[in-house]
């Protein structure tokens, strides 16, 4: 949702970041695979208990997730390059739930509730993302230049990096947090594949 506001301000500095990386030959894929392991110690972190330290594996993990993209396109921008990126991004949200219930008991069945709602919220998006592509839809720009399709939803990575932020600063109400969160993310899977099904009845002769 915050997405498009955002990305107009990060934009310049990331893409100034990018083009001085790029230069000095760094590769885009290994930006994104940099960044996913940052991402992935957030695991091990997390279950013996150092939530200060997570956050700042996240923080981390967006600041490098945030460059890629801009090396790719100061360089030779591939099609794989905009797949490992995705793939990078949801191994990364799969992990920092996974890493809370570890933490405590009392934290698995809503970090599981969690990664459910994850996994509908991308099926939602790589889907549309792919049904955009069957019916020759532009995408907008409106969320940073992209290597595919980017269906707009209530939550997005903005919303998910703040959720991951209370998480950390607060993770006695976890359960509490992670529910909510859950809701917000099982609606906007509901949300795009109505989106999607209005877009396919208009377009329909």
């Amino acid at each position: 949702m915050f997405d498009p506001v955002l990305r107009r301000l990060i934009d310049p500095p990331l893409n100034r970041a990018g083009a001085w990386l790029a230069e000095r030959g760094v590769p885009a894929n290994g930006a994104s695979l940099a960044g996913l392991a940052l991402g992935l110690l957030a695991v091990p972190v997390l279950a013996q208990g150092w939530y200060g330290l997570t956050l700042l594996l996240i923080l981390l993990n967006r600041l490098v997730d945030g460059v890629d993209g801009p090396i790719a396109r100061h360089g030779s921008p591939t099609p794989f390059g905009g797949y490992l990126d995705i793939m990078c991004d949801m191994g990364f949200y799969a992990a920092v739930p996974l890493g809370f219930a570890l933490a405590s008991p009392a934290n698995a069945v809503w970090a599981a509730v969690l990664l459910a709602s994850f996994v509908c919220t991308a099926a939602s998006f790589l889907g549309r993302a792919v049904l955009a592509a069957q019916r020759g839809e532009a995408y907008d720009g409106r969320r940073g230049q992209k290597s595919f399709f980017h269906g707009a939803g209530l939550i997005e990575g903005s919303e998910t990096i703040v959720a991951f932020a209370l998480f950390c600063l607060f993770p006695a109400a976890f359960p509490w947090l992670a529910g909510l969160f859950a809701g917000l993310c099982f609606w906007t899977a509901v949300a795009r594949v109505v989106e999607a099904y209005g877009t396919s009845t208009r377009s329909e002769p």
